[in-house]
């Protein structure tokens, strides 16, 4: 497997988001054994990058990672999530430093051990000032308990007001040939201030696999049901999309989804995509996609695709997002 570099981070060219294991998605927190297997399987195909967050479940998630890499912590770069539930009792995203040390305490235990190597706020808190937030995270530094910073969904001035107080290694975002919102105003920050991009979702929700082409098989909750690209008449607008993308996957003798992340690192060097699956076999085959070279006819076809219709959340969602 590849690395490359988060603000001086090292991971893995391609990381492993364990979301899906616990939450939102069909079949998601039927089968732990099969979530543990998929990640210990990960670590030997050289995955390093793996990515939680205490509101999945809330809490499971984190757990399930502790116990798929107990033993092999020296193999992982892992990345967890505070914010979006509030241990002070307080409504809303709590980013405040006295929630934060009570999230990391509880991260930390449920993950089996000392240092989360990759800390990142979830969401911006409007009522806490990034300062103070990003001061106390740089306390957790100074302390051993976090080696990096990082932030999800904050936008540029966000940003440049995080990284004036303690360095930001990487921002989390949504990007992927079904999204690719961050090109116009958050890469040529991050890339202005040498922070890393961290894709999540970057195979669109399963979009991109080209195997959702309408909503029957999901479970009654998946949150795909939900989300306005794949509801009102989005998801079969949208299709446009998944077909130019089998086309190319066609010429490049590779899969829908590797091409999608083919193309996705083909976009810069720190950019490094989680996606998530609970199978070994979708794995695999994500991983394999740092193999795939896409020609340069066919990322200029695929970067002039016509941008997938409906909001990439749903209402509440989009106005969590720090713009």
């Amino acid at each position: 497997m590849e690395t490359t570099s988060l603000g001086g981070l090292k991971v893995s060219r391609i990381g492993l988001g364990a979301m899906g294991m616990s939450v939102f998605y069909t079949g998601a927190g039927r089968v732990d054994e099969q979530g543990i297997s998929t990640i210990r399987r990960a670590l030997d195909l050289g995955v390093s990058h793996l990515d939680t967050a205490e509101v999945y479940g809330p809490f499971t998630n984190e757990d399930l990672v502790g116990r798929a890499i107990r033993g092999r912590r020296d193999e992982v770069v892992l990345a967890t999530k505070f914010g979006l539930v509030s241990h002070t009792g307080r409504p809303g995203a709590d980013s405040t430093p006295a929630n934060i040390r009570l999230a990391v305490e509880g991260s930390l235990k449920r993950l089996g051990t000392d240092h989360i190597d990759l800390y990142y706020q979830h969401r911006v808190d409007p009522d806490t000032p990034i300062e103070e937030t990003v001061g106390e995270l740089a306390e957790l530094v100074a302390e051993g308990k976090i080696r990096h910073i990082g932030l999800s969904e904050a936008g540029p001035a966000t940003i440049r007001r995080a990284h004036a107080v303690h360095p930001i290694a990487a921002v989390q975002t949504e990007y992927s040939l079904w999204t690719r919102d961050p090109e116009a105003e958050i890469l040529p920050v991050l890339r202005e201030l040498g922070i890393g991009l961290v894709p999540y979702s970057p195979l669109g929700h399963g979009f991109l696999t080209g195997t959702i082409r309408s909503l029957d098989g999901l479970d009654a909750d998946d949150w795909r049901r939900t989300n306005p690209r794949f509801t009102g008449g989005n998801l079969e607008r949208n299709l446009h999309i998944v077909d130019e993308v089998h086309a190319v996957a066609a010429e490049a003798e590779a899969t829908p989804a590797q091409v999608a992340l083919a193309w996705l690192l083909a976009q810069g060097d720190d950019i490094a995509p989680i996606p998530g699956t609970t199978r070994t076999d979708r794995l695999e085959e994500n991983t394999a996609a740092t193999a795939i070279e896409l020609t340069e006819d066919q990322v200029t076809r695929l970067n002039v695709l016509a941008p997938a219709l409906g909001d990439r959340h749903d209402e509440a969602g989009m106005a969590a997002i720090d713009r």
